[in-house]
């Protein structure tokens, strides 16, 4: 009986252009059985031969073809067809129709190989019609496989799939679990190639698990190999890569070369997208000989592609050129039009740096209609956006306006397609780092510049809106959704299982480096919590999926200048937006009235400023870190560090700042300024900071805030005053594990502790005696009946998951603060990691906890050290805490920027609820003004101690 078809997979992969970076060139996969696969469509090996009574001259034929089609050159080809021609006429004489089919099927392919797809095509539906006659389902599902690959081939990628849909039912009906894996794994490549990468990892994700139930490696090798793809077109390069070196070892040990070549060169891709352009061409050149010698010329033409792109980007044009011609003719030798697209995008792209403008134009001009007949979105938005650069450079600025427009349509497109959030951050940051919505808004601020009456400016403050912190606005939209209501709840166990091993996976990991261990145990845990982690990613994917609430959702749009004026400002508040770009930077200042724009240095020099002055703030010398508190920080060197940076980022702006309080939109390095130290510009010698004159607030985007009031519009206000938790014990030689009572206040002047668990692996956790201090003065404000305190061994990961939360106006966390920037996921806060017997206990309340919270809190409080920060995702911001807690459902946070000190937080945080809760003052009020007393103090006055602590979110 006959097994699956055949597998000849493409895909688009890594380019340059002159200016973006964007996916545009071929790096194809191949079928990981390309050559094999063959011989047993014409019964090679398979002992199937016996199992007919036939022609034995047609048996002797069809073997002899089977052989010389392994061979792989194009002259075995020819030869092979011709045996098959022999086999074919020797079995139709004898009147056996199931062999006639097979070899009709095995003509299809090797015409197919060539080229020459009508051809195939007419071979393949012979071959159909005879399996249908002879009732051979099995042969039926190969051979409808093998007319979705042609047409998938020839860029009808709908065909293609109606081809496949009408396979993969008989496959399983016939219980053909291999012909099913592979069917299952040319869908998701349709939808791959089409940018709908969320559905292709779902074909896949259901092929990989049949092709290991039944053994067979290579097909395991072509979907693990077609996974790290997705992952790579999407920006994850780290999850490419483990894909990858899960099948190469495979296509290896099945000696299946062109397999092996197709892995080479992604391995080679995800090196080039990382920057090593070297190791990228090692493992090019690796690739390019397997491909040459199993006559693999789609895999030849997209390696020869790829490294041109490597010798573009080391300035060798010239070379590049070179390996981009003899690329091209290759892919339309074998009908790849989606490789012909790419590749002409990269000569034009050379041409362009060449300053050969018309030669450029004219070789984008024939990639686009390529692109566009086989559906390949990615490719397209590229070379859109290469023609806007190239037409900006001619002084079209209209033109490229409308096709950089168009680029960007198409990548807000292929986002939504996208169900993980994890992904879809990927992806969107690697759109950002390309260049795209960057180039768009200079290309708009220069229209402005021409044309100040058109509102190109107001356009430029929108696409910058558009590109920044969209997926929290999803997950906001999510929540306010309730988009979990109602979802399997075999999917909910799955979500707290995977929880549940990920937080027993850190633990060991953490208990790991306190002894001794060896680089392989710790990398084994590390592989093994990353695949937990995003299988996290994917089960969360899922429930979006399945969810009706979501499949209702309408996503939330970015507002615009006009909506943000009416929705989210008032007369008292100036909005300042930040834009970073390489070759200059943006400034919106926006009040109900104006929208005015201000140019300010590059990118390169505003990080230079802003991490030099964040780093001051940290510096050990200026936290006091000795036990002697009375250590004087060097003011002077931050003030200098501050002035320089307040006159880059404020100064256009110093005659709008009076009276107003500052809503501030960071960018980049801008997330980790403490606006409120920065001087008010023109304050002179004094260089008064903008907190005495200004309330600040800190959000990821605008639209942000206008999403949050909509979550709390119409929210009754919580029956209680606050939750609290505080001084929790984190070792077991804890003075209150061997019954002994918790450090006095009066014992707290003489410590100088920070609450950073920054250093929590492999090292003793410091107590926090300040957060008992802290939390027992706000206690003293409030009815005894309006509170809950948890202190000790009770403030602890049961204890928060078994309170309801959402009964308290404010929440207040006071312990040590934890940022994971290579996994937002791990972030979190400490809580009790030991019981009153000293027994350990699981007490790190991660990103994925916090999620899970119900509040219903005006406030959360996070009295730790860098509770603020995350992982600094271009078009996200900081990737952490914070969006945590709001999706839970708080309109605003209190957090904090760097690690800050036990003590002075104790006191600052005092002074926060005193005016909080007897003065009636609002959290963004009461901040302030704590902070401006800590100012005003002769031992608390640098800003390490008071400006560390923001307010994101809602100011009202």
């Amino acid at each position: 009986m006959v097994r699956q078809g055949l597998l000849l997979l493409f895909r688009p992969g890594l380019a340059i252009t002159a200016t973006l970076l964007l996916s545009s060139s071929v790096a194809p996969v191949s079928s990981a059985q390309e050559m094999d696969k063959l011989s047993k469509i014409t019964g090679i090996g398979e002992g199937w031969v016996a199992q007919y009574q036939g022609s034995a001259e047609g048996d002797r034929l069809l073997q002899e073809g089977g052989q010389l089609f392994q061979q792989g050159t194009a002259e075995s080809l020819r030869q092979a067809l011709q045996k098959l021609q022999s086999a074919h006429q020797a079995y139709r004489a004898a009147g056996d129709a199931a062999k006639e089919a097979i070899t009709l099927l095995g003509m299809g392919r090797i015409y197919d190989l060539l080229a020459e797809k009508q051809t195939a095509l007419d071979y393949f539906n012979q071959s159909l019609s005879l399996s249908r006659q002879v009732g051979d389902k099995t042969q039926e599902a190969t051979t409808l496989n093998n007319i979705g690959l042609v047409y998938s081939d020839l860029g009808d990628k709908q065909t293609a799939l109606d081809y496949y849909n009408q396979s993969l039912p008989l496959s399983r009906q016939v219980g053909d679990k291999a012909g099913e894996s592979v069917t299952l794994n040319n869908i998701g490549l349709v939808y791959s190639a089409l940018g709908d990468k969320q559905t292709a990892l779902d074909y896949y994700n259901q092929s990989l698990p049949l092709s290991r139930q039944v053994g067979d490696k290579a097909t395991e090798a072509i979907t693990l190999t077609s996974i790290g793809l997705v992952y790579s077109d999407l920006g994850d390069n780290q999850t490419a890569l483990d894909y990858f070196n899960q099948s190469l070892p495979l296509s290896r040990q099945v000696g299946d070369k062109a397999g092996e070549a197709v892995t080479l060169t992604s391995i080679g891709g995800v090196y080039y997208a990382l920057g090593d352009k070297q190791t990228a061409l090692d493992y090019f050149n690796q690739s390019l000989p397997l491909s040459q010698q199993m006559g693999y010329k789609a895999g030849e033409a997209s390696t020869l592609n790829n490294i041109g792109m490597v010798y573009h980007a080391l300035g060798d044009k010239q070379t590049a050129l070179d390996y981009y011609d003899r690329s091209l003719p290759l892919s339309r030798q074998v009908g790849d039009k989606a490789g012909e697209a790419g590749t002409l995008t990269n000569i034009g792209a050379v041409y362009n740096a060449l300053g050969d403008k018309q030669t450029a134009l004219d070789y984008f001009n024939q990639s686009l209609p390529l692109s566009r007949q086989v559906g390949d979105k990615a490719v397209e938005a590229t070379t859109l956006s290469n023609l806007a650069v190239l037409k900006r450079t001619q002084g079209n600025l209209t033109e490229a306006l409308t096709d950089i427009e168009a680029a960007i349509a198409i990548i807000e497109d292929l986002r939504t397609k996208i169900d993980s959030e994890q992904l879809r951050q990927s992806y969107f940051a690697q759109v950002q780092n390309q260049g795209a919505y960057e180039f768009y808004i200079d290309l708009l601020m220069q229209l402005h510049q021409q044309n100040p009456d058109k509102g190109y400016d107001k356009q430029a403050f929108n696409a910058s809106e558009r590109a920044r912190a969209r997926t929290l606005l999803e997950i906001l939209a999510e929540a306010n959704a309730d988009i979990r209501s109602g979802i399997d709840p075999d999917l909910r166990e799955k979500e707290s299982n995977l929880q549940q091993r990920i937080n027993a996976t850190e633990s060991q990991r953490m208990e790991l480096f306190s002894g001794e261990h060896t680089p392989e145990q710790a990398n084994a845990l590390k592989q093994e919590l990353d695949t937990l982690l995003r299988q996290l990613d994917e089960l969360r994917a899922e429930i979006r999926r399945t969810s009706p609430r979501y499949a209702a959702l309408t996503q939330p749009q970015p507002l615009t200048s006009e909506q943000i004026q009416q929705q989210v400002l008032d007369n008292d508040t100036l909005l300042l937006q930040y834009s970073l770009g390489e070759d200059r930077s943006f400034l919106w200042a926006v009040t109900p009235d104006t929208v005015e724009v201000y140019e300010l240095p590059p990118r390169a020099e505003i990080e230079e400023l802003g991490e030099q002055f964040y780093r001051l703030m940290q510096n050990p010398e200026y936290r006091g870190e000795s036990r002697n508190i009375t250590v004087s920080p060097n003011i002077p060197q931050i003030n200098a560090s501050a002035t320089e940076l307040s006159q880059m980022l404020l100064s256009p702006v110093a005659d709008k700042l009076a009276g107003k309080r500052l809503l501030v939109v960071p960018d980049g390095v801008l997330n980790f300024i403490p606006f409120a130290a920065l001087p008010t510009p023109g304050s002179g010698d004094e260089l008064t900071p903008l907190l005495v004159n200004h309330e600040i607030i800190n959000l990821p985007s605008s639209s942000t805030l206008a999403i949050l009031r909509e979550q709390d519009a119409g929210r009754q206000l919580a029956p209680k005053t606050v939750a609290l938790i505080a001084d929790p014990v984190f070792e077991r030689d804890d003075q209150r594990v061997t019954g002994q009572t918790s450090v006095k206040a009066s014992d707290l002047g003489r410590m100088m502790v920070n609450r950073s668990a920054d250093t929590i692996i492999g090292r003793p956790i410091p107590a926090l005696p300040g957060t008992r201090q802290e939390a027992e003065a706000i206690l003293g404000l409030v009815p005894a009946d309006a509170a809950m305190s948890a202190f000790d061994f009770d403030a602890s990961r049961a204890t928060v998951a078994n309170t309801d939360l959402s009964e308290y106006q404010m929440v207040h966390f006071a312990t040590h603060g934890f940022v994971s920037s290579s996994a937002p996921e791990l972030s979190g806060l400490v809580l009790s990691l030991v019981d009153e017997q000293g027994n350990e206990v699981d007490g790190f309340f991660r990103l994925h906890d916090i999620f899970n919270l119900q509040l219903n809190a005006q406030v959360v409080v996070l009295s730790a050290c860098q509770t603020g920060l995350g992982d600094s995702i271009r078009g996200e911001g900081l990737v952490g805490l914070t969006r945590g807690f709001m999706y839970a459902g708080t309109p605003r946070l209190v957090v904090s920027l760097w690690n800050v000190d036990d003590q002075a937080t104790a006191e600052l945080m005092s002074s926060f609820y005193g005016k909080l809760l007897s003065q009636q003052m609002t959290p963004a009020q009461a901040l302030r003004e704590a902070q401006l007393e800590m100012l005003a103090s002769d031992d608390r006055k640098s800003p390490y101690f008071w400006a560390a602590f923001t307010l994101q979110g809602e100011w009202k």
